[in-house]
């Protein structure tokens, strides 16, 4: 792999993350907006397939023997040995009711492990890209992008918590998980999703966890949090983005939450 290799891929994922952002924006809060249900009852949109199928075209004109991996259109293979896993509309249930709070993700890894992430919401013009060993970066609008950082918060009792939805934690049976964390924390909100990861890598919250989740929702979030000085891990404490669960935090109350899971489980 040489450098130039990874500034390309690094390049191509802002450029295609809000460029397909965008592209949702005329569907966004429009009153005729077509919902279908997937088989898992999840929402679909035109606006996810548009926003995916622009991606896929973008990264095949200019990579096309990397691997693709999207929400909507499955996994093209490829033979380089990279791989870039997108989630073309992550929120889609905010999309449909008009709350900004959705984003356009993008991750770029090999062997297993996501180097690049990409994540912007096209409602708020705001959003955020990392590289491994190149910082967090948040940007906004036309604005220069700025260096972005985990709060320092110690302890539980002044954190934040914030997640995508409380009844997930009943879908995996870990009700008691929400409810000793929120007991724990300051306070907690479900301003979650991308959004709630973008919150711990500004440091305006400490905690964001999520018991149900794919890989496109995961593959962004991990450079992010951790080039941000973050932990990004499993619940069972592993560094991965393929476990079906996911804590990122500004590591220093990591340990401690991955203790209360165990407890609970």
């Amino acid at each position: 792999m040489t450098q130039g290799d990874y500034l390309e891929r690094l390049e191509l994922a802002r450029q295609i993350a809000v460029e397909a952002g965008r592209a949702t924006l005329p569907f966004f809060r429009h009153p005729d907006l077509a919902v279908q249900r997937k088989a898992d009852g999840s929402p679909l949109t035109q606006a996810d397939q548009l926003s995916e199928t622009m991606m896929r075209a973008a990264i095949g004109a200019s990579f096309p023997a990397d691997t693709i991996i999207g929400e909507e259109f499955g996994t093209s293979e490829g033979t380089s040995g990279w791989q870039w896993i997108l989630d073309p509309i992550d929120g889609t249930k905010s999309f449909i009711v008009g709350v900004p709070l959705y984003g356009t993700m993008v991750g770029v890894g090999r062997s297993g492990q996501a180097e690049i992430g990409v994540i912007y919401f096209p409602a708020l013009d705001q959003g955020m890209f990392a590289s491994r060993g190149g910082g967090c970066w948040y940007f906004e609008g036309a604005t220069e992008p700025r260096r972005a950082h985990v709060s320092k918060k110690l302890l539980l009792a002044d954190s934040v918590m914030v997640t995508s939805a409380v009844e997930t934690f009943r879908s995996r049976a870990s009700e008691v998980v929400y409810d000793q964390i929120a007991s724990r924390v300051y306070f907690s909100r479900t301003w979650g999703d991308a959004y709630g990861y973008m919150l711990v890598a500004l440091g305006h919250v400490e905690i964001m966890i999520d018991p149900i989740l794919s890989i496109w929702d995961a593959a962004a979030v991990q450079p992010i949090i951790e080039e941000a000085g973050g932990r990004f891990s499993d619940w069972q404490g592993n560094c991965r983005i393929d476990s079906g669960d996911a804590i990122g935090s500004n590591g220093l109350v990591h340990d401690e939450i991955l203790q209360i899971i165990k407890a609970a489980n």
